[in-house]
């Protein structure tokens, strides 16, 4: 939960410094303990080297009040204080004075020092030309001085530094920074600056922010942090500009609450729609749950620049909030609520890569028990789905609620018995009238499917033979329809159905040689049969089911859909061969090489009774499929290459047609620094996928590459890219160039995309819109940072890639 805060007094600065004294000129890095990196840099080090406390140069007194010393010369004066001379070395306790004279008064509580000096107290470093030192209570008075925190990477420049009795420092003409030695990219500059090492923060009076030794900015006072602790105050503003908005300009304002809690507030201007607030609360409760809040609100949206914007005058907000946590090792729960105002929110005020592609809002209330046995989970689910404007038959349902209840039971002897039931309520909001009959009930789905089988596993292959009932009673509403609309359509169907299938495989295996390394190569041939009888299923709704694409694993399954409301009528037998390369010492898998088909006895008649699927069109890709008497030819080759790279090979072919409907290729690259890259092919045939709703189903041949990739080129410097091009309507989908400058000091952070909104029809080309956006991150070490952190979007573009920590 940590924030690193800037905090200010006011909220906008000048580019100028005010006029006071400079503080005095760094001494060379040697006098600052520091230590350039040799041969054994680390491969990960930002910095050019590092802060390294040297040992003491004497062994501490008995107790923590005696004093002990080393000089070339000493002697006492008139006030019977000693006086040191020469190479002079005080210690009490953990503190050491190095300087050519010191005198210490007669009761060994203070020190006067005559520099220069180098006093080393709890792991700081302070060099200058004279002191008064305390040394009963550490406190202590420089001039002319020079500071290391080594801890924090931290240093600094003052006219005089006091080490007052609380162990603060107190500067006067001071700088901090936590650059190497040498470099001047960024300093804070203040006349009265404090900083307070116990509590992790500093404050400055009449500050100014100096880049590369130039003023560009100034508060009459600023507090900053010193080390990772969380403090209360604001973060770097948030500053963005678009043609259409204008000025975006965000301040959020950090409040450490407690260490199990927090909060930012957001203030945000946008030019050309007004202001609005926005808002984060975060807790713990104990280690068991996490908790998150947030949300923002703009009254009145000017619109932008667009005098014909549908949400001009209309008040904008969302809200979002998350809990998860435990109620015992094998219960937990889940808690989500987002909402908002309208379906284009997160399009027109989103502020980030990753907010501007959110699709819908989730709702859960979700309480889930695992045992040994026994699988209970109780919840309520819905979406927010963000189009806009949303038509009633593509807003999804809500399950208010969802009781299941799955178990597993097995015997020794191979014998398994399994029940699987649920018990959901569906609705959705909509108008009755306004949608096609079969998409028009609400109600309530009742379901069970216990299944008896028997496993026979040896090290030459398996037996699996297993009977199901797969049984959905509904009681359904269709609202103010009148009877004669339902045509006769029952408001209580059920479906009841047998689900058979036997699945076998055989096991060959033998070791050979080759490219000195010794290899176990196995062959594994796969017989699967299943049968489901058809069942009249028309007056079941669909309220959670979609027909399942083709894949290797859907060879091996007597299911057509997912979900509850369908059992789709099959009978076929699925065949295959895989064949494994095993590396003989360590067993691990190489190369794996899959080849698979089914044989459909008869057609498949039972359908999702989608009308725009056209499954009574001969011409229709749906009507195909239910009606072609193979699957297509599915072929998989996953190779692990070497530690390194890794490659996967999937081809679709149909037999009956000669033609692939579907054609996927990968070549993934991963190196230990970070690095990655990822080379990727598609193709499928328009139709193919039959899932989803019918905007989201493509209207055109699938036909894409995409490259991404993550290269460190050094410790400091990494970029970032990924191109997506669609050859079928020769056009670029996404593209995406980032870099990132890590330094000991500071980071910055670039990214550029430019990608095509669908407006949720992705069937079409005709209204996709090209958008583009540019972020800019620039954080400096130990101060703060200003922009937004886009490494969420990063993860989800270019597979592999781990966030950069600044």
């Amino acid at each position: 939960m940590g924030q690193r805060t800037f905090w200010t007094a006011a909220l906008t600065g000048v580019l100028a410094g005010a006029a006071h004294a400079e503080p005095p000129a760094t001494p060379p890095a040697s006098e600052l303990d520091w230590q350039p990196w040799g041969q054994d840099r680390p491969a990960d080090a930002l910095c050019r080297g590092q802060y390294v406390m040297p040992s003491y140069r004497i062994e501490p007194g008995e107790t923590d009040a005696q004093v002990r010393s080393t000089s070339d010369q000493a002697g006492y004066g008139d006030g019977g204080e000693t006086i040191l001379n020469g190479d002079v070395v005080l210690r009490r306790g953990n503190q050491q004075v190095e300087a050519p004279e010191v005198a210490v008064n007669e009761a060994r509580t203070r020190a006067h020092v005559t520099g220069p000096l180098a006093w080393r107290a709890n792991g700081a470093l302070v060099r200058g030309d004279s002191a008064d030192i305390a040394l009963d209570s550490k406190a202590a008075k420089v001039d002319a001085a020079h500071y290391v925190f080594h801890d924090q990477h931290a240093r600094g420049d003052a006219r005089s530094l006091a080490r007052m009795k609380d162990g603060r420092y107190r500067l006067r003409e001071a700088s901090f920074t936590t650059c190497d030695p040498q470099s001047s990219l960024w300093r804070l500059v203040g006349n009265d600056v404090v900083l307070d090492r116990e509590n992790g923060y500093g404050t400055a009076k009449h500050a100014r922010l100096e880049i590369e030794d130039i003023p560009v900015f100034y508060w009459p006072w600023v507090r900053f942090p010193i080390d990772d602790r969380r403090h209360t105050g604001a973060l770097w503003p948030l500053i963005g500009y678009s043609g259409s908005d204008g000025l975006d300009y965000s301040q959020p304002i950090y409040l450490n609450l407690a260490p199990n809690y927090d909060a930012t507030i957001t203030p945000r201007y946008i030019q050309n729609r007004g202001s609005m607030l926005g808002g984060q609360f975060r807790y713990l409760l104990g280690d068991s749950a996490a908790g998150q809040l947030e949300g923002a609100y703009l009254s009145s949206d000017d619109g932008g620049d667009d005098s014909d914007d549908d949400h001009a005058g209309e008040d904008r907000w969302y809200i979002n909030y998350t809990q998860t946590g435990r109620l015992s090792p094998r219960t937990r729960y889940d808690l989500r609520y987002g909402a908002a105002s309208d379906g284009d929110y997160f399009d027109d005020l989103g502020q980030s890569f990753e907010e501007i592609d959110t699709d819908h809002l989730e709702r859960l209330a979700r309480l889930d028990y695992r045992g040994e046995t026994w699988h209970l989970q109780g919840r309520a689910r819905g979406f927010q789905k963000m189009d806009d404007p949303l038509r009633d038959d593509d807003k999804p349902f809500y399950e208010l609620p969802a009781l299941i209840a799955d178990a597993r039971w097995r015997q020794d002897n191979g014998l398994y018995q399994e029940w699987n039931s649920s018990a959901t309520y569906f609705w959705r909001d909509i108008d009755h009238n306004d949608v096609p009959l079969n998409e028009s009930a609400n109600g309530s789905r009742l379901h069970a499917e216990p299944a008896l089988g028997y496993r026979a596993d040896t090290s030459w292959g398996f037996f699996e033979p297993r009977a199901a009932l797969w049984y959905s009673q509904y009681e359904l509403d269709y609202g103010n329809r009148n009877d004669a609309d339902l045509n006769g359509r029952s408001d209580s169907p059920s479906v009841a159905a047998p689900v058979y299938s036997i699945d076998s495989g055989l096991i060959f295996e033998r070791d050979f040689s080759a490219f000195d390394s010794d290899w176990r190569q196995t062959l594994e041939p796969r017989l699967f049969y299943a049968y489901v009888p058809e069942r009249d299923q028309d007056d079941a709704p669909v309220f959670d089911t979609n027909p399942q694409a083709y894949s290797i694993n859907r060879l091996w399954s007597p299911y057509r859909f997912t979900g509850s409301d369908r059992i789709g009528d099959v009978n076929k037998l699925s065949y295959g061969v895989s064949s494994r390369f095993l590396e003989g010492e360590t067993g691990r898998e190489r190369l794996k090489l899959s080849l698979g088909q089914s044989r459909y006895f008869e057609d498949r008649d039972v359908t999702d009774n989608d009308p725009s699927k056209n499954y009574d069109d001969p011409n229709s890709p749906y009507y195909y499929n239910n009606h072609r008497d193979y699957s297509p030819a599915i072929g998989q080759i996953d190779w692990r290459i070497n530690d390194r790279f890794s490659a996967r090979y999937t081809l679709m072919y149909d037999t009956e047609r000669d033609r692939t409907e579907r054609n996927a290729t990968y070549l993934n690259y991963r190196h230990p620094d970070g690095s990655v890259l990822n080379l990727g092919y598609r193709w499928e045939v328009q139709g193919f996928d039959p899932a989803g709703d019918r905007e989201d189903r493509l209207g055109y041949n699938r036909n894409e590459y995409d490259v991404s990739f993550a290269w460190k080129a050094s410790s400091s410097v990494s970029l970032i890219g990924r191109y997506l091009y669609d050859e079928t309507n020769s056009r670029s989908l996404e593209k995406l160039a980032g870099i990132q400058f890590n330094d000991c000091c500071y980071g910055v952070e670039v990214a550029w995309r430019e990608w095509v909104d669908d407006d949720d029809t992705a069937n079409t080309i005709l209204d996709d819109e090209t958008k583009r956006g540019i972020f800019l991150r620039f954080v400096l070490k130990g101060l703060g940072g200003l922009g937004q952190d886009p490494e969420p979007y990063f993860s989800d573009a270019v597979p592999g890639y781990t966030p950069t920590t600044f």
